[in-house]
């Protein structure tokens, strides 16, 4: 049961996650989180990085989808402007939003990740879904009222998993 919390992979940022890197895997879609795993949770826009990312990744045929648990003013903000697809009030971690981004990709799941900075909504959710996940570093330490509460419980999970040698990172 608790390893539905496991994530598949972790990394520091999404720019560690490359076209070439995804390719060897067999990924040609990504389903990405907004909120600290892109952005900070309280930044409107995108930053150059993440814009450079975002090409990069369709230059490489990679296609990518935004779904986060955000209103549709924040996620259409962030969004609309990259062109990118998105998915708002997802609801993660229920699996409704990550079936119909796959489907909407027009992706296999074993061809797709998921990627996000918390456990309780990304990790779970695609990992429920049966998607391959990836748990990032949050961009900052800050969070909204919720996620505080998650990363309480995050933290629990994490001591616990490295104390049955499952994960090996550092915070």
């Amino acid at each position: 049961m608790l390893k539905r919390f496991l994530p598949n992979e972790h990394v520091k940022t999404v720019f560690e996650i490359t076209p070439a890197k995804l390719k060897a895997k067999g990924i040609r879609g990504v389903i990405t989180d907004l909120d600290n795993t892109l952005v900070a949770w309280n930044q409107r826009d995108a930053t150059p990085e993440i814009i450079e990312w975002f090409k990069l990744m369709k230059d490489n045929g990679i296609s990518v989808t935004v779904i986060s648990n955000n209103n549709d003013e924040r996620v259409r903000h962030f969004s609309t402007p990259l062109e990118i697809p998105f998915i708002s009030k997802a609801r993660k971690p229920l699996s409704k939003a990550f079936k119909k981004a796959q489907l909407e990709m027009g992706i296999d799941k074993q061809h797709i990740v998921v990627v996000g900075d918390q456990l309780l909504t990304d990790v779970l959710g695609g990992n429920s879904s049966n998607f391959y996940t990836i748990l990032v570093v949050p961009v900052v330490k800050t969070d909204g009222f919720i996620t505080r509460f998650n990363r309480r419980v995050e933290r629990i999970l994490l001591n616990w998993f490295r104390k049955k040698g499952l994960i090996t990172w550092e915070d």
